[in-house]
């Protein structure tokens, strides 16, 4: 503690013995590594770029570009100790000054692999090559988070390392720490590790169309904890990746055409030969559409409903697109109609018929009778009266 106090009092008394000159030979000292800066960073930087970019591999180009910024930052740090170490006295020797140097060095290194690990990297688009990953998997952008969140934290624990702190202390806290924190976060982990079986499965893609019993529509991001997915009323739904993984999932985006089912129902009086034309002119139309795949069709006569005749209709259509399947739906619809009237074939609508037998109607003639001889007595009974 002495040592270091006599140090500071040395160190403020050679600030006041220092003359113009010193100062301003190490403040050119700094210019001129901030002109360096420039000429390096427009031209010698941009120059070395152009050749690793003629190299069998991009590797040395990726790592040039992920550490440009940071090696800006680098000259002017290494200006100002060059120009600190200039100066008639030894600051430079501080313990204290050579410990902000070195944490600034590491925490451009780590700004430098920080960057690196970004989801838009070649590194990335490489190892999506390598495992056939979709351009528009989320495994991509998950992993560069958890990568980038590991560079984050190494770097605290290496500069926590250089000004003293122990970092087997700090990594055995976290050993200690770790089980009470699972047992407080056990959701958080639950998503967590169910994100992680989302994007390894991929039962979907971001922008993906899918149904679940929780909710329905676009897939919109993927993070730690929760998926987001836009609605088709244009809101968001962020659902727990937990959630997620445990429940069926049904992917519309998958689709490589889209179905179309309904029955038409037609009154008890048609005759059997127009029931049949109708059948056998509506497989006919839909075998003629060119909008209608042909791998299956089915347009049968299928049941005696309570109030109709049934004609069941079973087809597919190319297009998966929503408002193209609603636009081909409804043309079908209009022309089905068109057969229908075409063949004097009414639809029929939910109806009940009541039969009364001939005992049944001379019983309620009879008591009609009798409450009428009943009313007529009455009156003659009043008018005597």
């Amino acid at each position: 503690m002495d040592n270091s106090m006599e140090r500071w009092r040395m160190l403020i008394a050679s600030f006041q013995r220092l003359e113009w000159i010193d100062i301003s030979i190490a403040f050119g000292i700094f210019l001129i590594f901030l002109v360096f800066r420039k000429l390096f960073t427009k031209y010698v930087f941009k120059f070395i770029v152009s050749l690793t970019r003629r190299t069998p591999t991009h590797v040395f180009t990726d790592v040039l570009l992920s550490f440009e910024k940071p090696l800006r930052l680098f000259w002017i740090v290494l200006g100002t100790y060059l120009a600190l170490l200039y100066l008639p006295f030894n600051i430079t020797t501080t313990e204290f000054v050579q410990h902000i140097y070195r944490s600034f060095i590491i925490m451009l290194l780590g700004w430098g692999l920080h960057n690196y690990m970004s989801a838009h990297s070649a590194f990335f688009f490489r190892f999506a090559k390598r495992v056939e990953l979709d351009e528009d998997s989320m495994l991509v952008p998950f992993l560069s988070k958890i990568l980038r969140f590991s560079v984050i934290a190494l770097t605290i624990v290496v500069i926590a390392g250089e000004w003293g702190y122990s970092i087997s202390g700090f990594i055995a806290g976290l050993g200690l720490g770790g089980l009470a924190f699972a047992l407080a976060a056990q959701d958080t982990i639950g998503n967590f590790f169910g994100g992680i079986i989302i994007i390894t499965e991929k039962p979907f893609s971001k922008g993906d169309w899918i149904k679940t019993p929780s909710v329905e529509g676009t897939v919109e991001d993927i993070t730690f904890r929760s998926t987001q997915i836009r609605t088709f009323a244009d809101s968001i739904v962020t659902v727990p990746n937990s959630t997620l993984a445990n429940e069926p999932i049904t992917n519309w985006s998958q689709m490589t055409k889209r179905q179309i089912t309904f029955k038409v129902g037609v009154t008890y009086s048609t005759p059997r030969h127009k029931l049949e034309r109708c059948v056998h002119r509506i497989d006919t139309l839909l075998r003629e559409h060119e909008e209608v795949n042909q791998d299956l069709i089915m347009v049968r006569f299928s049941d005696f409903n309570n109030s109709s005749l049934d004609i069941f209709v079973y087809f597919f259509t190319n297009t998966t697109a929503w408002t193209e399947w609603y636009r081909i739906k409804e043309d079908i619809n209009f022309k089905i109609m068109n057969i229908l009237e075409e063949e004097g074939v009414e639809i029929a609508f939910p109806s009940r018929s009541l039969y009364v037998e001939k005992d049944h109607q001379d019983v309620m003639q009879e008591m009609l009778k009798d409450e009428v001889e009943e009313d007529h007595t009455a009156e003659n009974e009043k008018s005597s009266t």
